[in-house]
């Protein structure tokens, strides 16, 4: 028995969820659903704009995201990512800390910690506004091998093949995990990181052993034209993987099992978040003893209960609905 299930590897984001009107978010002149990165000073004009709202702060990044559902559900986690000294790098470290998740010690003295302004429109779009900050300083020499080489499984976030330093921690944490036999999933995060890291990417898919995707990110990766078509062509690119399609539920490919597992209809709030809590709770039923396909309907159940509220995670809860997932 190793010591963790699951190694995170990504950035170390704190999410700050603002909710706005239709005339509001038009006056900004943003694109709808869209995520972007921005300066630290963008980031601060914004949050000035909307400093009245009293905003909620969540611990995450995607993988965190995922991480924190799979600790939820009972699941020995740890994470490797990087937090600044500010009032935000002390609120992550303390919650992961209340989570019972090893991070290990990620302060970077002087810097500011990521964050991600999440604007919320009445149609439960999410419009993001990423300050990577010191999260994106994430390098080779933070990639700690004794919490990669004491879990089952390496998750990386495809975010981070954006980082300056990123693709080096990538390959330094795969090295380990293939030394170690420990087995590696990677989730693709946007159909951007496929577009422009290309070349990397697919070098790490080489060693991968599990893909999460969505629909738009699994086409711009097999250059497919639709879910069902993508997820066919990903059987020649990696042995295992979830292409998830929103409404339509989840392609599923694991082991010796080959599924479509359906979506459970809802009244979606806020779409933030479902897809790293679909991996979350897929990752844990998997290394739980859980086959893949009610891993997967379960994932899709606690996806639907994180987007038909506010925030990226679940609070409370999380088990109960697993189980009452797996009762259906």
């Amino acid at each position: 028995m190793r010591d963790y299930q699951i190694c995170g590897l990504g950035n170390a984001i704190v999410d700050i969820f603002i909710e706005v009107t239709d005339a509001e978010f038009a006056e900004l002149g943003y694109e709808r659903g869209s995520m972007r990165l921005v300066e630290l000073t963008d980031q601060h004009q914004l949050l000035d704009r909307f400093k009245g709202r009293e905003p909620r702060l969540v611990s995450g990044g995607s993988v965190a995201n995922s991480i924190i559902a799979f600790s939820q559900l009972g699941g020995d986690a740890a994470f490797i990512g990087c937090v600044g000294d500010d009032r935000y790098g002390l609120f992550y470290t303390s919650e992961f800390e209340e989570l019972e998740i090893d991070i290990g010690n990620p302060v970077i003295v002087g810097e500011s910690t990521g964050t991600c302004v999440a604007l919320i429109t009445p149609d439960a779009e999410r419009t993001m506004r990423t300050c990577l900050a010191v999260s994106s300083h994430l390098a080779e020499r933070h990639v700690h091998e004794g919490r990669i080489k004491k879990s089952d499984w390496l998750f990386i976030e495809g975010y981070v093949f954006a980082n300056p330093n990123g693709q080096s921690a990538i390959r330094e944490a795969v090295r380990i995990a293939k030394k170690n036999d420990v087995k590696v999933a990677i989730t693709c995060s946007e159909a951007f990181i496929v577009e422009l890291f290309h070349e990397p990417f697919f070098e790490a898919l080489r060693h991968t052993d599990m893909l999460f995707t969505n629909e738009s990110e699994a086409c711009a990766l097999t250059k497919a034209a639709s879910a069902e078509e993508a997820f066919a062509k990903l059987a020649g690119l990696v042995p295992q993987c979830v292409v998830t399609a929103g409404p339509r539920g989840a392609h599923v490919r694991y082991d010796d099992v080959e599924t479509l597992v359906p979506a459970f209809p809802c009244e979606p709030k806020d779409l933030t978040g479902a897809g790293d809590m679909f991996a979350g709770a897929f990752l844990y039923g998997v290394t739980h003893g859980v086959g893949p396909e009610q891993a997967a309907r379960a994932g899709c159940y606690l996806a639907m209960k994180v987007i038909t509220q506010v925030g990226a995670r679940l609070h409370h809860g999380t088990k109960h609905f697993w189980e009452e997932a797996l009762a259906k």
